[in-house]
This record gives structure tokens, sequence and C-alpha cells, in this order.
């Protein structure tokens, strides 16, 4: 990446609100670099009073991402498929990407892969840089786990699915991926509370991956809720 490049990506982070600590971690580069790119050339500085949102070009999210859940008052344009049997691909683990302006070349992607009967959000891919003429690709990659092709959400739909997962496995426990806070940025500004009521049916439901400590998360759900409160499919776990 050239110098210009990442300067150019250092200070658009800034400006998005990131912490110069959450940028060196997102680029791979020391802190006091982020300091100095984003603080370098006259009026490059930024300022907050006059820092816009960059322009949406797209949300995406995967289907059966409402199987399970209840939204009070859903807006017309907050669709799904009309057949949402219980537990099929995609329920309960949607998919959002959100797609938005960066450079005339590029535009920048941020991911959110939810829990929406659980853990919030399990995964975050920060701001991705992806050539205009690559942006189909990189989505169909991107959503290439799942059956069928993703649907366009309004913005509105992935505010309160994603935040309002996060603010609803917080009530069980539990914290997003570290990387939410870097990623988080691309939705926009979130006021809260979600149309959305989590949970299958309501009640928290843990459906173990790979990479999740299964003996934790009950040990906490035992804590948030109680035994008998919660549902939950793993492996054999020794409690």
């Amino acid at each position: 990446m050239g110098s210009d490049d990442l300067k150019s990506r250092a200070q658009t982070l800034r400006a998005a609100g990131n912490t110069p600590k959450q940028i060196a971690r997102l680029l791979g580069i020391p802190r006091s670099k982020v300091v100095s790119l984003v603080h370098s050339g006259p009026g490059l500085r930024p300022d907050r009073a006059a820092v816009s949102e960059p322009q949406l070009i797209g949300c995406w999210i995967t289907r059966q991402w409402s199987n399970g859940l209840t939204i009070d008052g859903r807006p017309s344009d907050w669709i799904d498929d009309d057949n949402l049997p219980a537990l099929a691909m995609g329920a309960g683990l949607p998919s959002v990407a959100v797609v938005r302006e960066h450079s005339d070349d590029e535009v920048s992607v941020c991911g959110y892969l939810v829990d929406t009967y659980c853990l919030g959000v399990k995964n975050a891919l920060p701001a991705n840089m992806v050539d205009r003429r690559d942006l189909g690709p990189f989505l169909a990659d991107y959503f290439g786990s799942y059956d069928g092709e993703p649907l366009a959400a309004p913005i509105e739909l992935a505010r309160h699915l994603v935040f309002g997962a996060v603010d609803y496995a917080r009530t069980l426990g539990f914290d997003p991926h570290p990387d939410f806070s870097i990623a988080k940025s691309h939705l926009g500004t979130w006021q809260p509370p979600s149309r959305i009521r989590f949970g299958l049916n309501g009640k928290p439901y843990f459906q173990q991956g790979p990479y999740d400590n299964p003996n934790r998360v009950i040990r906490t759900l035992d804590r948030s809720v109680g035994p008998g409160n919660y549902h939950f499919t793993t492996s054999v776990i020794d409690l």
C-alpha cells in the first residue's frame, strides 16, 4: 500500500470516529504512525463538526434473517422469505454487508455476522476498500456460504438488527466481537430501542459455533436468565 493511500485510509477511518488505536490495529501499523498520518498535511486534521457520513451505496442481508424474531410495527420494506421453517439455513445467524462511498475508484465495505438468538455480533469485518469493479465478486464471496442470493435492505433494518442484537446480547452477559467497535460506524447513528425482539420466539437460544466456548456461554446464561429459561444446541460439554 502506497504512503498516500495509507494516509487516505487512515484519515477516512479517523473521520468516521475510529480511535488511533483502532486504526492502527486495522491497518497493521504502529499507533504513532497513525497519529502522524491523520494530522499530516494542511487541512487534513479531522474536523468533527464538518464530518458527514459517507454516502450509502447499498446494504444487503441474508435470507431468513427474521426467522424466529418478533418485529413491532414492521415497515413494509423489511422483507424476507415468505416461508420461514424452524431453524432453516440462515435462521438466527444472518450476515449483513454495508457499502459506502470511499473514492472515485473504491468503495468501503463492512460486514457483520449476527447471532439474533443469543450472542449478538459474533464477527465483524472492518472497512475493506474494494475496487468498484470488484464489488459484485466481493459480495458474492462474502455471502457465499448461504443458500440463495442476499436481499437488498434499507440501512434502518441493518441498524435495528445489528445494534439491537448487540443490546440484547449484553442483557444476557455477552459483548460483541472486538472488531465491531471499528466496523459499527458504517451503520450510522443508532437510536434505540430496536423494533425487533430477539431470541428464538422470545427466549435465548445458543447454537454452538466452531469458535464458541459452550461452557462459558452456558454459565453466563445460567447467571443472567437462570437454568431452564433458555435453550441450547451444543456438542458434548463439561459443565
